[in-house]
């Protein structure tokens, strides 16, 4: 078949545009088909369902009427009697269509402006859609690209099939862009937006420094050494922490590369960004003191619930720990995910003399005791009154220069002080209003009782009301900072789970839930203490 010279242009056109823009031909072809139906519906008015079909071999145009097959004809514009219809087919059943061939129509002025627009918003959309395809699945990758041009110290990078915006807090301090220059970045999020896909990119981003020594270090790149965790300051200093699966192969060597090498051109990339390579361990601890380096550790103790740590430090490392403006513990708490606490051997022993003569002075006034006695029990290791009043008697009896009828004495003191605290809580608890339903729930105690109350809550349908957070606190870690919510019952030492239960069984108490529930509740709370 003669292709004739406008049929060739019009594929000649979808071909240019479809390489121009690195679509999909056919999706220019149905573009201009959508547009010529457009134009048709101007002419044979809108209520007309026409379609227009283009030949993508051969370039050639048909331009359709279509009619639905009814049994009565309630609009001649669009349907078509069952007769009639068999008429032209004799195979036609109701609900099927009946296509009219229309003869060729020349587009006005306004109508080809119309079909253009049409055109020109399919392809938009296609190039959209194609853009947003190839980079959501390139996020956590690093592209290149030359910069087109920078708004408002935003850095517009030209992808090549796409475009890029690095944001000013996501450039290196002190790093300046101007047209035509090659940067390296990493695609980290990929937004569709009313103006089309923003392909967000960053150069401070931790994981962009990752990316970079998998780059650099073949051992990384074939899984040899894992990077486990990393934390910048961006454009000043930065901690790296790896780990070898090959127990021949020494991790921060690897990392560092012959003469510093490796390392040495992340660090041409990021600015002179510092770099410190610590080898992660199972250990907390050992993790921890790792990544404080250079600074010396004599002593840490850690809270894994409250994922908190205590590191004692020689009295002159002090400032090496903490680095310039904290820069160093901020960058150590980020790498390991732990609050880091800073002290030297003198405030330890400081604050260790201070617990002594609080404990020591709590037992003197409970137990009417001397200060030696309240001395003595406050060395042994004893930190209440509970568990002066609750031991057995011969880890009190045991101890030189108490015997039995002493611990007896000291232990029914005890009980006795005890005693007189939860009646006065008691009578405080119903001053307060607080009702003795809240006593059913198991772990709930006076001293809890006189709290809540503070906090507005006399009933069991009041305290269901409260979420786990609410009683226990929260934790919000932000850019290596962590800020703590204390909760209703932060002072009465219960965790997150015995929170929970506590409030599902209110729940069940108010008939908010049903037993079924506070079962599978404990079983899940179970399972996460396991």
């Amino acid at each position: 078949m003669v292709v004739s010279a406008n049929r060739l242009e019009l594929l000649q056109i979808a071909d240019a545009v479809a390489r121009e823009k690195t679509i999909d031909k056919q999706i220019v072809l149905d573009a201009m088909a959508d547009a010529i139906q457009k134009a048709a519906r101007s002419r044979y008015g809108q209520e007309t369902n026409i379609r227009a079909d283009i030949n993508p071999q051969t370039g050639e145009m048909k331009l359709q009427r279509l009619m639905e097959v009814v049994e009565r004809v309630e609009d001649y514009a669009t349907q078509i009697a069952l007769l009639t219809a068999r008429e032209r087919n004799p195979d036609a059943q109701l609900g099927d269509f009946i296509a009219e061939q229309l003869p060729p129509m020349d587009f006005g002025r306004i109508a080809a402006q119309s079909a253009k627009q049409v055109i020109v918003q399919k392809v938009r959309e296609a190039e959209r859609d194609r853009q947003y395809d190839e980079y959501k699945d390139r996020i956590g990758e690093i592209v290149n690209g030359a910069v087109k041009r920078v708004e408002y110290g935003n850095v517009i990078v030209d992808l090549g099939r796409g475009e890029g915006i690095i944001r000013r807090d996501e450039l290196i301090p002190r790093e300046i862009y101007k047209y035509g220059d090659r940067v390296r970045a990493y695609v980290y999020d990929v937004r569709r937006e009313q103006r089309g896909p923003q392909i967000f990119l960053s150069r401070t981003h931790p994981q962009f420094m990752a990316k970079l020594f998998t780059m650099e270090v073949p051992e990384i790149y074939d899984g040899i050494i894992e990077i486990k965790s990393v934390a910048r300051d961006p454009g000043s200093r930065a901690k790296i922490a790896v780990i070898s699966r090959d127990s021949a192969i020494d991790p921060v060597g690897a990392c560092v590369g012959m003469r510093g090498s490796r390392v040495q051109a992340v660090v041409g990339e990021l600015q002179g960004e510092k770099i410190d390579i610590i080898p992660w361990s199972p250990s907390a601890a050992s993790f921890i003191v790792n990544a404080l380096q250079p600074a010396e550790v004599a002593k840490v103790v850690l809270d894994e619930d409250a994922e908190r740590i205590e590191v004692v430090v020689p009295d002159d490392q002090l400032s090496l720990a903490i680095g310039r403006r904290g820069q160093n513990v901020r960058l150590a708490s980020q790498l390991t995910g732990w609050d880091i606490d800073i002290l030297t051997e003198h405030e330890e022993s400081d604050r260790r003399q201070k617990e002594f003569v609080e404990r020591s002075g709590l037992f003197m006034e409970a137990l009417d005791v001397d200060e030696m006695v309240g001395q003595v029990l406050a060395s042994e290791g004893f930190t209440s009154v509970e568990e002066v009043a609750y031991v057995e008697s011969d880890e009190i009896s045991t101890i030189d220069g108490f015997d039995e009828e002493t611990a007896a004495e000291i232990q029914v003191r005890a009980r006795e002080y005890l005693e007189r605290i939860e009646a006065e809580h008691d009578a405080k608890r119903q001053e307060l209003g607080v009702e003795d339903e809240l006593r059913q729930i198991p772990g709930i105690t006076t001293a809890m009782m006189v709290t809540l109350g503070e906090d507005g809550v006399k009933t069991v349908e009041d305290f269901a009301g409260y979420a786990a957070d609410d009683l226990v606190g929260w934790r919000e870690r932000k850019d290596g900072e962590t800020k703590i919510y204390p909760g209703v019952l932060a002072d009465h030492d219960i965790s997150h789970v015995e929170a929970e239960q506590m409030i599902m069984t209110a729940r069940h108490m108010a008939g908010w839930i049903s037993a079924d529930d506070v079962e599978a509740s404990d079983e899940a709370d179970a399972d996460v203490e396991a």
